[in-house]
């Protein structure tokens, strides 16, 4: 349904808006305008791979001068672009466009022949004008035989926004002119005006007939709204109706089942609204079922079976290993869609689909994703304007015998580079990423026969192509929970983590023991990884302060004290890693901060995994916030009314994470540090003709299977053709049969081998790439080591697996990337101390320094510092001191 009327807002500053339209109540409208520019067009592409299915977004692209990058706004899931004459002359001629996507843009033109577009789907967008009444006389004498026309006025008022509503025109209004609270924003513009100025009722006391829908479109009940009744819903977010015979009702209000508000729009006609909504408790009928028709039917009920099942099945059953083995998963999926390849009849293909769509449905419940999660990706491909070639990728076409299609790795002409592709997000399967010639393989160069710049683009993280990006997406999110505090830390872990049964963004200690309950050989693991950890970072404590007698009746001393609040970062999503919560929190402990928070995101059903909780009972950590990326570091930043304000953040993270941390410690009004910029894993493995193949590929894989974003290094040495083709050999056989190949192959997609001719070239190229973790499998690895310049932690020798440094041998893992070892350190017990210095002067060692520091008070012409040694001294030579 075209919109009533669009909020304008401006995507790098929507989410912190002091007034006006919040995020919340942009969506229950459901519709925005924006506009692009070459300055903000990367921020653009980011704000919709975040917002297709929440809003529907029309984006001014006048300012745009590459026609690619409308269309690709387009492709991305631009509702609709407002464009230029000469936009739109090129636009005709882009092959699959809808031209009803697309509205021509005219300032301050009120003459305008509108017949002009009558034979096309175009719209008009008619902005810049001074006179509303010339607008209205224009759209009068047109009537209904127009385009869609969209009218942005230079001094918008209430009577002129409604008139243009009236008469069937779409206003444009800056979303911080629009409220949902009348009384608590008395000088806005009420959005219930403007929603309701073409509502149509056929019944005498003027009540609207309302359609209350489910996210998928499923109808839950057919109830009656009123001008009171929607203001009221859209000003607090839940389903409000008009009963006949109470009045207003908030439904749930006795019963529990409540709503919440996702979005309300009109039929065609406007004489009937739906509203969208999520439905809690036992469903909406008051028979306490899902819908007043009855109980879910087909996907919806197959969902809201699974989800009960996942809660709910009994440990070691088949369904429960159906949610937590995701290699039984896996097989079941593979099973299932080979069996329906091979189906042949109508009853056959209908059997075996259904069995794939439940398999496919676990597999979605299982990682927390819901039909509706589904159907607005399904929504997005359905806007698509550029097509892919459609062949099979990679091994599924060998395996069919194919050969088109199989090599296809580059992008579309001018496809943008998404925030999405660095973020750990797995590989679809037929997506080409990590492929090379249908094998899982790393890009291969030979320094002697490539330029210098070869090597260093080919050495260039992939995070940082996007900085930039990133940066535009983490900024509002921080000033988000720096407003609003826990509703937002909240909103957030609900839309990126599916938490929605979260009502708090804290776990508070004592944590409860059924929340810790672990095998008992992973507590002998993380038991005895705990007490090396402890043994070597216990090692590095000061024992007495340090103290120098820097020339007689002068001496000066360091000592140490603990930083008193501290938080942890532990992150989350594509992997559990507990090992990150005991490399922050055994040294936070030995230290003797007074207060450790952790910060992990939860599982979709709003827990933290136990080894998580017992390692933070373990250290003595207060709580835990329960929500991960920039959000989280914001909490511990800045303090929310239940997260507590921290002095100091540690901990690894995507380059969210990372952006977010570099944005809280340089806000003096945070008042809080970092350890380092520490982002997605990187390994580079420095390997002779000693090195044991399997032993090599076994170590590049063990850090790209950590996200898509991460980055593995071969430095071969010296090595022949036949010596490289078994490690990539062991590589791609590795790799095929690990459960997170998708996900190692997106790391591979940016990694490189490079094939150097001696250990010197090698060790330069290696201190100058900087990596987290240096493995060293070459002859004399030990005198190699002395050669280390800038490395985050070095593994010396075949029998030093990046793997124990990550876990058990007592080393931190939480390590300087992006090149940040040529400046950082990684996390060690000094992170968690700071050193304050002491001076102590006696009359007699005044008087020997005092003369150097008055002259160097003079040249600095700083006269107060000056006088404050002069008067000590004339003081002594008065009283014989």
């Amino acid at each position: 349904m075209a919109a009533t009327f669009l909020p304008a807002i401006d995507i790098s500053s929507y989410t912190s808006t002091s007034s006006g339209l919040n995020t919340k109540a942009l969506a229950y409208i459901g519709n925005v305008y924006t506009i692009a520019t070459p300055d903000n067009i990367d921020n653009a592409f980011a704000y919709l791979l975040h917002t297709v299915g929440t809003y529907t977004t029309h984006f001014d692209v006048t300012l745009l001068p590459s026609l690619d990058d409308v269309v690709s706004l387009l492709d991305s899931g631009a509702a609709k672009v407002f464009v230029s004459r000469p936009q739109l002359e090129q636009l005709r001629n882009t092959p699959n466009l809808d031209l009803g996507r697309v509205v021509l843009s005219l300032a301050g033109q009120t003459d305008l022949e509108l017949g002009i577009l009558a034979d096309t789907p175009v719209g008009i967008y008619l902005h810049g004008i001074k006179n509303p009444a010339a607008v209205e006389e224009l759209l009068l004498q047109y009537g209904n035989k127009r385009p869609p026309v969209y009218v942005s006025l230079a001094n918008a008022s209430v009577a002129h926004a409604i008139q243009l509503v009236e008469l069937s025109a779409t206003p444009i209004i800056p979303a911080t002119q629009l409220t949902v609270d009348a009384k608590a924003e008395p000088d806005l513009i009420p959005v219930t005006f403007l929603f309701l100025a073409n509502a149509k009722s056929d019944r005498a006391d003027g009540l609207l007939s309302t359609l209350v829908t489910d996210e998928r479109g499923v109808a839950l009940g057919l109830v009656y709204s009123s001008a009171e009744s929607v203001s009221e819903s859209f000003r607090t977010g839940r389903g409000v109706y008009q009963s006949r015979k109470r009045g207003l009702w908030y439904k749930g209000e006795s019963s529990g089942d409540v709503q919440e508000l996702v979005r309300a729009e009109w039929d065609c006609d406007h004489d009937c609204l739906r509203f969208v909504v999520r439905q809690q408790g036992r469903g909406f009928c008051h028979l306490a079922t899902a819908t007043c028709f009855g109980e879910y039917r087909g996907l919806s009920r197959l969902q809201q079976t699974l989800q009960s099942r996942k809660r709910s099945a009994p440990e070691g059953s088949y369904t429960a290993r159906l949610f937590n083995d995701p290699k039984l998963l896996r097989a079941k999926i593979m099973e299932e869609a080979a069996e329906l390849c091979d189906a042949n009849t109508r009853e056959e293909v209908s059997a075996e689909a259904a069995d794939v769509i439940y398999f496919a449905l676990s597999k979605c419940i299982a990682s927390g994703v819901t039909l509706e999660d589904v159907e607005r990706n399904l929504d997005a491909k359905s806007v698509k304007v550029k097509r892919r070639k459609g062949d099979a990728k990679g091994p599924w076409a060998e395996k069919e015998g194919l050969t088109n299609g199989t090599n296809g790795t580059q992008q579309p002409n001018g496809q943008k580079e998404m925030v999405k592709e660095a973020a750990s997000v797995p590989k679809s399967k037929d997506d080409p990423a990590g492929f090379k010639g249908g094998r899982i393989e790393m890009k291969r160069y030979t320094t002697s026969e490539v330029s210098p710049q070869t090597v260093q683009e080919a050495l260039k993280r992939p995070s940082q192509r996007s900085q930039e990006k990133i940066i535009g997406i983490v900024n509002p999110i921080i000033q988000d929970i720096r407003q609003r505090g826990d509703a937002a830390l909240l909103e957030y872990t609900h839309k990126f983590e599916k938490a929605t049964s979260l009502t708090s963004p804290v776990l508070r200690a004592p944590f409860p023991q059924n929340l810790m309950q672990l095998p008992p050989e992973t507590i002998d693991a993380i038991d005895v990884s705990f007490e090396n950890i402890r043994k070597f970072h216990a090692a590095q404590k000061e024992e007495k302060p340090l103290s120098v007698e820097t020339m007689p009746g002068i001496t000066c001393s360091r000592f140490a004290r603990p930083i008193e609040r501290v938080g942890l970062y532990v992150p989350g999503g594509t992997a559990v890693l507990p090992s990150t919560a005991l490399m922050l929190g055994v040294p936070a402990m030995v230290a003797g901060c007074k207060r450790i928070v952790l910060a992990s995101p939860p599982r979709a059903d709003g827990s933290i995994t136990p080894e998580i909780v017992y390692i933070a009972h373990k250290v003595g950590a207060e709580s835990i916030v329960l929500a991960g990326g920039a959000q989280a570091v914001a909490a511990l930043a800045y303090g929310t009314e239940s997260v507590t304000k921290v002095d100091k953040i540690l901990g690894p993270g995507n380059q969210f994470v990372t952006a977010g941390k570099m944005i809280v410690s340089n806000d003096t009004s945070a008042g809080v540090s970092i350890d380092m910029p520490a982002g997605p894993s990187e390994v580079l493995v420095i390997a002779d003709s000693t090195a044991i193949p399997s032993f090599v590929a076994s170590d590049l894989l063990s850090q790209a299977e950590h996200g898509v974003d991460s980055q593995v290094v071969l430095i071969a040495v010296g090595l022949s053709e036949r010596q490289l083709a078994d490690i990539e050999d062991e590589l791609h056989a590795q790799a095929s049969a690990l459960p997170r190949v998708d996900i190692v192959r997106g790391a591979i997609e940016h990694s490189v081998t490079l094939v150097t001719k001696n250990i010197q070239e090698a060790m330069t190229l290696s201190n100058m790439y900087a990596p987290e973790h240096l493995i060293l499998q070459v002859a004399n690895a030990q005198e190699v080591a002395a050669m280390v310049e800038n490395a985050g932690s070095v593994f010396i020798g075949p029998w030093t697996p990046e793997s124990v440094g990550d876990y058990s041998a007592g080393v931190n893992h939480s390590l300087p990337t992006y090149g940040y070892a040529k400046q950082y350190s990684g996390v060690n017990l000094a992170s968690y101390v700071k050193h304050i210095t002491s001076s102590s002067l006696t009359a007699q060692g005044l008087r020997n320094v005092g003369g150097a520091v008055m002259q160097l008070a003079k040249v600095e012409q700083l006269e107060a510092h000056r006088r404050a040694v002069s008067i000590r001294l004339a003081y002594m030579e008065r009283t014989g001191a």
